[in-house]
């Protein structure tokens, strides 16, 4: 049996650990009507020229269950800060001070909650295609890999093997969703 499947089992497992991951970044990013410093990690504000990730040119808080707080390093940043906010385009609208923002969350309505859960359960199922695009690429190998002479038991093994990883990747996805679908519609 060829190292060179086996090395490209192992690979497609950290690819489907990346996939799963990658899920987990997106769906920390889908509002729950909950304050979370999360929701303003992807935030770059302009800092003398250049983009700077929020959390590098302020503190970044939870002050209670609905608000964040962004308190920057600088007093003079605070409008890029506030621009850089609009422009994340989160749908939420920051109030300045003069010496810190606030982000107030708002309560999601039922509908929103809805739109939320087919919205994650979409990411869901574009982390599934993902997984069974690698798959598929495993089991194409392995016939490029019985075409070259590896035998027909050790070829079934190793793509029921593939199927069997799948499976339990899937497993994890279809919890993670859950696990978010939950959080979404606890009001």
């Amino acid at each position: 049996m060829s190292a060179e499947l086996e090395q490209h089992f192992k690979s497609a497992r950290t690819d489907f650990e990346k996939a799963i991951e990658h899920l987990q970044k997106e769906l920390v990013k889908v509002r729950t009507g909950k304050a979370s410093t999360s929701l303003v990690d992807g935030i770059q504000v302009q800092y003398y020229g250049s983009p700077v990730p929020l959390t590098q040119v302020a503190n970044v808080g939870v002050a209670d269950a609905r608000t964040i707080t962004i308190a920057p390093w600088e007093k003079k940043i605070i409008g890029d800060i506030e621009q850089a906010i609009f422009a994340a385009n989160l749908g939420l609208t920051p109030q300045n001070d003069g010496e810190m923002i606030r982000i107030t969350i708002p309560p999601l309505t039922e509908e929103r909650r809805k739109d939320l859960v087919k919205q994650v359960k979409h990411y869901g199922e574009e982390t599934k295609i993902a997984l069974r695009n690698i798959r598929h690429k495993l089991m194409d190998l392995i016939k490029k890999e019985k075409t070259n002479g590896l035998s027909e038991d050790i070829a079934k093994s190793k793509e029921t093997q593939a199927q069997n990883m799948l499976n339990d990747f899937v497993t994890k996805v279809d919890h993670v969703v859950e696990t978010k679908d939950k959080e979404l519609m606890t009001v």
